[in-house]
């Protein structure tokens, strides 16, 4: 079977090309079953959008007819962000059993452990994160899986700064700050990401659940990265996504004390964490 390489840097194979490079087709060599996609979504005060990010994900069909499940966690929202969910839950027919899974935080802890709680959760092969605002497109799901359907992939990125995907233009000095963040990063977990902030980060599960996680905050995404690339033999990817950005008008939380922190979280656990993952086996049951 011959293979070429798509606009995203992924394999590609003849048979695929054929179908519309709709449906990976995969090799036994380097293919990963999924049946079940887990996408959790931490939410806080978004009771303005939570609704239509729900309705996006409920309208994608994700290749190779893998079945959702989205875990919403609340994170003790003073908004009307609860009643809203529910409603929409109550409201929204689907034919996969157990689809919506809604947990609340009775005390705000924070977007990291928000996720904690959705990963201990997930019963999906795979997991990842979705905000609940409107800045990343659910209907890129398929773009992140790819890496994993076609070469087993263990942990995918979506970088918002690759790719000719749609990027709404925000703050300059956002964007640098983004790179500078990602560059210390990469520094101290030597990989070569460009957009080690992005909320779209996909894991297998299984791997996932066994690193031990800190951090409550922003300082999940550093954390996350320079564990996961502490795993012997892991296999990272990453793929161009869009971005819709907001301002902080519009709802956007996190500001320059994050990148602080983030500094510091990439510090810690790269240089004083350095034996728990070691211990964690990639290889597939």
């Amino acid at each position: 079977m011959t293979h070429t390489i798509n606009k995203s840097g992924l394999p590609v194979s003849s048979l695929e090309r054929a179908a519309g490079n709709q449906q990976p087709v995969v090799s036994s060599t380097a293919s990963t079953n999924i049946k079940r996609l887990s996408i959790i979504i931490p939410a806080f005060n978004e009771e303005k959008t939570i609704t239509r990010i729900l309705e996006r994900i409920n309208a994608v069909k994700l290749i190779r007819d893998i079945e959702k499940e989205v875990i919403i966690v609340n994170d003790c929202s003073t908004d009307n962000t609860e009643a809203v969910i529910k409603a929409y839950i109550a409201n929204t027919k689907n034919g996969t059993r157990n689809y919506f899974t809604y947990i609340r935080h009775e005390i705000n802890q924070g977007k990291g452990a928000a996720i904690h709680t959705g990963i201990a959760n997930a019963t999906g092969e795979y997991l990842l994160v979705q905000d609940a605002d409107l800045e990343y497109d659910p209907g890129e799901y398929n773009t992140l899986l790819k890496p994993v359907l076609l070469v087993a992939a263990d942990v995918v990125y979506g970088s918002r700064f690759m790719g000719g995907h749609p990027h709404r233009i925000l703050f300059f000095w956002h964007s640098i700050g983004n790179r500078f963040l990602t560059h210390i990063s990469n520094m101290f977990s030597n990989l070569n990401l460009t957009d080690m902030n992005t909320c779209y980060k996909l894991f297998r599960s299984d791997i996932l659940k066994r690193i031990p996680l800190v951090e409550k905050r922003f300082g999940f995404d550093p954390e996350v990265t320079v564990k996961v690339a502490k795993i012997p033999h892991i296999k990272i990817y990453e793929v161009g996504i869009s971005y819709y950005g907001r301002t902080f008008a519009e709802g956007k939380k996190i500001g320059w004390r994050d990148g602080f922190r983030s500094i510091y979280c990439t510090l810690r656990y790269s240089l004083f964490n350095t034996t728990a993952s070691k211990k964690i086996n990639t290889q597939h049951a």
